[in-house]
């Protein structure tokens, strides 16, 4: 009894994590900038992998979408392609997940095909958690591991917090 409620505790976990991947490579607010203090028409820029969206102080929302492939940095595409792989191995892993829990009889399947079937969907349930979570360290990561030699800023003899606000700002732009 034990095993089967812990199975199936794994497996609701597991599709409520793949059901977050694909809502959190749909979403648009994965940079949202807040300008209500400047004078601009925007008040706020919500920018995602898919589009970029920005709303109005009369409430209207307008969105564009990315498309192509070859007008965006690495970094970027590298992010659109891994929450992609998460999504892939996170669907993959419920798909198999659902087929090897205890509760169904499928053509007498032997119980320790099953569980290399449960251990299989764990990891690819784990893959691609494990990925979705390391692209929310890359903006950071990047920040502390570029030289501040290597800086375009820091070149033009600018000191090291202007550089920083530089990357910062260069980053911004690369990634959204």
């Amino acid at each position: 009894m034990a095993p089967s409620v812990l199975q199936n505790g794994g497996f609701v976990l597991g599709l409520m994590g793949a059901a977050a991947l694909i809502a959190a490579t749909a979403m648009n607010n994965w940079s949202v900038k807040d300008r209500q203090g400047d004078v601009v028409t925007s008040v706020y820029t919500y920018k995602g992998l898919w589009q970029d969206c920005e709303t109005a102080s009369s409430g209207f929302t307008e969105c564009r979408p990315l498309y192509g492939l070859l007008g965006f940095s690495g970094s970027f595409q590298a992010v659109r392609a891994l929450m992609i792989v998460g999504v892939v191995l996170g669907v993959l892993g419920a798909v198999i997940s659902v087929f090897s829990l205890t509760c169904l009889t499928m053509n007498s399947m032997a119980d320790t095909t099953k569980a290399k079937m449960s251990l299989t969907a764990g990891i690819m349930f784990i893959i691609g958690g494990t990925v979705c979570v390391a692209l929310q360290e890359l903006p950071s990561m990047q920040i502390r591991l570029w030289p501040v030699s290597g800086c375009p800023a820091c070149k033009e003899g600018l000191v090291e917090e202007t550089c920083r606000e530089a990357l910062v700002e260069e980053w911004e732009e690369d990634y959204p």
